[in-house]
């Protein structure tokens, strides 16, 4: 038998953070040093939402908006979808996918411990593969699936990057959303 993956296994532990009174401005220069496409908010240590470069670019810049002059707790997308070290690397995907989300914050105990991402998911996804296909045979409501019938690409619903692509109703989706 396989050994479960949790969330724990493949998070990253040290996601950048700001305090909500943060300018954007502030908060993109940080997302820029540290290399990350958002960062978690904090009030009073304790997280309360993110920011993310979609936030950035649909609240501030597509409203023609100064992103010096806006606080990151106006902008921020709350309340925060988040999930604890200990759940299945499974509960992960279908959060993100269900949330149309690509991030999700570690929660535990009140505490910020990590954040998992999509691209967390995709590059552990070649042990990760063997799992979920052994997951998918086990389960019935999961809908039956051949290698040969899927392809590889972005689910159309959720966005997620999969090897495993299924065709319903003339669309492309992973099979969490086609399940769905």
């Amino acid at each position: 038998m396989k050994k479960e993956i949790l969330v724990r296994d493949i998070m990253s532990k040290a996601p950048v953070i700001v305090k909500s009174k943060a300018s954007v401005i502030d908060a993109a220069k940080e997302m820029k040093t540290e290399k990350v496409g958002s960062v978690i908010v904090v009030e009073n240590g304790k997280p309360v939402g993110i920011l993310t470069e979609s936030d950035i670019l649909k609240k501030i810049v597509a409203e023609g908006k100064d992103a010096s002059k806006i606080k990151v707790k106006d902008v921020m997308s709350t309340p925060l979808i988040s999930i604890s070290p200990d759940e299945k690397i499974e509960k992960a995907i279908k959060l993100l996918g269900k949330n149309r989300i690509r991030r999700l914050p570690v929660i535990e105990n009140g505490k910020l411990v990590g954040i998992i991402t999509e691209r967390d998911i995709v590059q552990f996804s070649p042990l990760f593969i063997d799992l979920v296909e052994e997951w998918a045979k086990i389960i019935k409501e999961r809908i039956e699936y051949e290698r040969s019938e899927t392809m590889a690409g972005r689910c159309e619903e959720c966005g997620l990057i999969t090897d495993k692509l299924i065709e319903v109703d003339g669309r492309m989706l992973c099979e969490f959303c086609a399940e769905l």
